[in-house]
Parts: structure tokens; sequence; C-alpha cells
């Protein structure tokens, strides 16, 4: 069995004090140490293969090295986005650089303080990566004014957080004004990626408006689906919108994996895509040009995105200068057969 490496074995190799060898690693520089010794020092503990105890060293450094990336979504509607494994590969290409851990939380309807402001309170993270902010989430404005490091993975209308994020109205407003001007598309319904509350459904919302309104296209509220995540959702949604009486002639659905069970429900209906009914998502899945007709959509670049938060937080919990604290990346229209192009 492997012998458990203390301070005091190394003190004893490098003939120094066991005071002299916890301040060289837990780089405090309040004494006076010498580049020589700080190098004998870390080199017998690299031979050693020593770690400190993680808990015992953020103690000394008053640090954890630890981020919380918090999601602001049920677990089981975490399961149904198939970018967040883009997400974490971007984080965790930094975190792992700079020697960070990452704590995974998701927000739980239970009422009272959210388990992320917990954590943060408990100071058992540096700092919170927060994923699909909420336009009414109190915890975040109460954290922003305690000054604990926060990065947004999105944007809110107000609060000057750090972030990382997409231009979401001009996105939807291009993928909308596609259907309009390429295909003549007036009568377009809107399925949204989630409740209204979260801003990404609300931008997106706007830039389908914007789209209607330059086009001189009323908008029309019944027209209007209200997506949760998931496919079902999109079932639902989409199949509601089948019942009405003012029934659309394309829809635009703000999230592809939300878009499949409206694409299902199109076809249980009887109406063939994009021959009675356009069809264009939101995100640009793996899955969007494997199903049937491969889905019109918009490419997001989470790992990107991942990457630049991950780099963002760090830098607030170490204090470095930061030139762009809103990183907005560019998106793309990648064009299909599901809104009625390259039908040949």
């Amino acid at each position: 069995m492997k012998k458990n490496i203390s301070m005091e074995d190394i003190a004893r190799m490098a003939k120094v004090s066991r005071t002299t060898v916890s301040f060289v690693l837990n780089d405090r520089t309040e004494m006076k140490i010498s580049e020589v010794t700080r190098k004998k020092i870390m080199d017998i503990a690299d031979k050693l293969d020593y770690s400190p105890h993680a808990i015992a060293r953020s103690l000394v450094k008053g640090k954890t090295k630890t981020i919380g990336l918090v999601f602001c979504q049920q677990l089981r509607n975490i399961f149904s986005d198939v970018l967040i494994p883009q997400v974490l590969l971007g984080v965790s290409e930094i975190t792992i650089r700079k020697d960070y851990k990452i704590l995974f939380q998701y927000i739980e309807e239970s009422g009272g303080r959210s388990t992320y402001y917990k954590l943060a309170r408990e100071k058992r993270i540096d700092g919170i990566i927060l994923s699909g902010p909420r336009s009414n989430d109190e915890d975040l404005e109460r954290l922003k004014s305690e000054d604990f490091p926060i990065v947004l993975m999105g944007q809110i209308e107000k609060g000057n957080f750090s972030c990382s994020d997409i231009d979401n109205v001009k996105a939807a407003k291009e993928i909308v004004s596609h259907l309009i001007l390429q295909h003549g598309h007036k009568k377009i319904a809107m399925i949204t990626n989630a409740p209204l509350n979260y801003t990404a459904s609300k931008f997106r919302l706007q830039g389908y408006r914007e789209a209607l309104s330059e086009n001189s296209i009323k908008y029309d509220r019944e027209l209007l689906g209200i997506g949760n995540f998931t496919p079902q959702s999109g079932y639902e949604a989409m199949r509601k919108l089948l019942s009405s009486k003012n029934m659309p002639t394309a829809v635009f659905v703000a999230s592809d994996v939300v878009a499949f069970g409206a694409m299902g429900a199109i076809k249980k209906n009887g109406l063939r895509i994009p021959e009675d009914m356009a069809l264009v998502g939101f995100d640009n899945v793996d899955m969007s040009k494997y199903v049937d007709p491969p889905l019109t959509t918009v490419n997001l670049p989470a790992f990107e995105i991942g990457k630049n938060v991950a780099s963002l937080i760090i830098d607030i919990i170490e204090k470095n200068e930061i030139k762009n604290k809103e990183i907005i990346l560019d998106t793309e229209l990648v064009v299909r057969k599901s809104c009625g192009c390259n039908m040949a």
C-alpha cells in the first residue's frame, strides 16, 4: 500500500521547516523564500506525487478551485438538451487546463432559496456559470449585489453580467425572414424553446415578431405555442396549432429538440413537410440533419460558448483583466429540405 505523503515528509527531505513547505505548496507569499528553496520543495513534492487535501488547501487559500455549473432547467429537461455535452466539453477544456473542478447543479422547483445560492453562500464554490438565465431570478440579482463571481451562458435584459451567447433576436429574425422572403409564407406559427420567463425564449420570440413586422405581417397570438425543452412539448404545441381554425403554412420552432416533436405531430396529422407545412428549427443539433426531411435550422456554437464562459469566470475569480465581458458569437442559417429548399 502506498504511504500517504505529508508535508513533514517533504520538509524532512528538503531540510526545511514544515511551515516553509506549507507556504510554498499553498503559494503563499508572506514569507520570503528563495527560488532555489521553492524549486527544491516543488521538485520533491512532484517526485513523491504529493497531493494536498483539497479542503485543507481551500481553507488555507480561501479558494475551493471549484466552479458551479448551474442549469436553469429541471433534471428531466436537461437530459433532453442535446447541446449540453458540447457545452460541457467547452467548459472542461478550459477548467482542466486551469486546474479547476466543476460542480454540476440544476434548478429545483422547490421554493425557498435555490441550490446554487446556497452553494455560493456556504463558500463551496468560487464562482458560478449560470446556463439559461431567467428574467425573474431573484437569487441571481442578490448574488450580483454581493459581488459573487457569476457568468451567464445567455443574457438578461438588466444586471450588467459577464456572459457569452449568440444574438438570439437576430438569428430568429433571419430564419423567419427566410420563410417569408424565399418561400412566400405569410401565416407562420412559432413554438418557443421554453417558457417565456427564460430570456433566450423571449429574445427568439422578439426576433420572430420583428421578421413579421418588417414584412408587413400582423402578429397573431393564436399562432404562438409554448415549448418546454422536450420533444413532447413540441408535439403538444403543434397538435394545438393544427387543430385551430387559423392553421399556419409554416412553423418556426425555437429548438431542434422541440421541433422533432412538432415534426411528429405534423406527420401524424397526415401532412407533408415541406409541401403542406414548412418547418424550421434552431440549434443545429446533430440529429437535425438525419430526420426526414432534414431540418433547416440555426447553428449555435455551443462548444465555443462553453469555452468562453469558463474563461470569463476564471478571470473574474482570479481578478484578471477582462477586455470583453460580453462575448456574442455569430450564428449561421443552415438550409436543408424542411423549409422547402434543396428539394431537387
